[in-house]
């Protein structure tokens, strides 16, 4: 049988956590994993582009579990009443190939692009870290600001969207939230200006320039989240020049990134080497790091691990006949001569 989580299920678990945990608890379950990174088959994600947007298969595995997900990215869906990023996942059992777990992730792909942004800043951003400029206020907005505050305590979240009612919305679901200082900036100069950490998270698909160069200060970390696809970046090359930049996994960055404006053999570090101790992440206080993610099926990965573990803890969720358990396994056909006997005898 297969565990079944949909959206009321996962809201049900992280409500039953608590937020700042679940966040807390899997940005660990990833860094467990980045810590066995040669454990893993990988591969870039699998995207099939369209004008509008772009549809992803995201595959990744180790010895005992298989795990992909489905996602898209619309950025006009919200003119049509609708999410521009939805998302299903599973995991199977290598040894079998049978389905373990279905589980929605569209929530938890926000939960765990939070917790993975988070974890990354622990090891990038200056020590003592507590001001945030987040630009681009739609859905991760929250997710991100939470993050920052459970694992790194970030107090001051300096907020800019073109759009103001995605700021007031931001601000009305944090304002049960008052360990958080929230300020609504005039500008993204406004709000980038003095922040420990910048995080940029829009979402149209376009080669845009959110941040500038003269707007970023020495010792800055700079967490782009929204340029993930091919032709879809928010820094100015300029600023990726100058920073060091620390990525997922590069032969997808390179075409997702904001490093897909840099030449083939610009300098990156993988987020695996800086997590085991391979690689430092901030060379010096001055330095100015970049955390180019895109998101990737390790992440994924995690999260559909986590997810699996406290479903089962707490109970929630169903199981599910996705696929046929049969009496005699070489006899398919049974489920069309006769379902409810081939059932019943598999039962008994």
């Amino acid at each position: 049988m297969t565990r079944y989580l949909d959206v009321t299920d996962l809201s049900h678990l992280v409500t039953r956590k608590g937020l700042s945990t679940c966040l807390r608890e899997m940005a660990e379950y990833i860094r467990q994993d980045y810590l066995r990174w040669h454990d893993f088959e990988k591969c870039p994600r699998l995207a099939n582009h369209s004008p509008d947007g772009v549809i992803e298969l995201m595959p990744v595995s180790d010895a005992n579990l298989y795990a992909f997900k489905y996602v898209n990215g619309h950025p006009k869906n919200t003119q049509r009443g609708m999410l521009t990023v939805m998302a299903f996942g599973a995991l199977g059992d290598v040894d079998t190939g049978a389905p373990v777990l279905l589980s929605e992730m569209t929530l938890t792909t926000a939960l765990r692009t939070a917790a993975t942004s988070a974890l990354a800043a622990r090891y990038l951003a200056r020590p003592g870290s507590r001001s945030m400029a987040l630009i681009g206020n739609g859905s991760q907005s929250e997710f991100q600001a939470l993050a920052f505050h459970a694992l790194l305590g970030i107090e001051e979240i300096r907020l800019y969207d073109l759009d103001p009612q995605a700021t007031a919305k931001l601000i009305a679901n944090l304002s049960t939230f008052p360990a958080l200082k929230l300020v609504q900036a005039s500008s993204v100069a406004d709000a980038v200006r003095g922040a420990d950490i910048v995080t940029t998270v829009t979402a149209d698909k376009a080669y845009a320039t959110i941040l500038t160069p003269e707007m970023i200060e020495p010792g800055m970390h700079l967490n782009a989240v929204g340029g993930d696809c091919p032709g879809k970046t928010e820094l100015h090359r300029d600023i990726v020049e100058g920073a060091r930049v620390i990525v997922e996994y590069e032969p997808q960055s390179r075409i997702e990134g904001e490093i897909q404006q840099m030449p083939a053999n610009s300098p990156t570090t993988e987020f695996w080497q800086v997590v085991n101790g391979q690689a430092v992440g901030r060379e010096n206080d001055t330095q100015v790091t970049l955390f180019d993610s895109v998101g990737f099926a390790l992440e994924d990965y995690s999260a559909l691990r986590y997810v699996l573990d406290e479903a089962k803890a707490l109970g929630i969720g169903r199981e599910i006949e996705l696929v046929p358990e049969l009496a005699n396994p070489k006899d398919l056909f049974a489920l069309l001569r006769d379902p409810a006997e081939t059932l019943a005898k598999k039962r008994a």
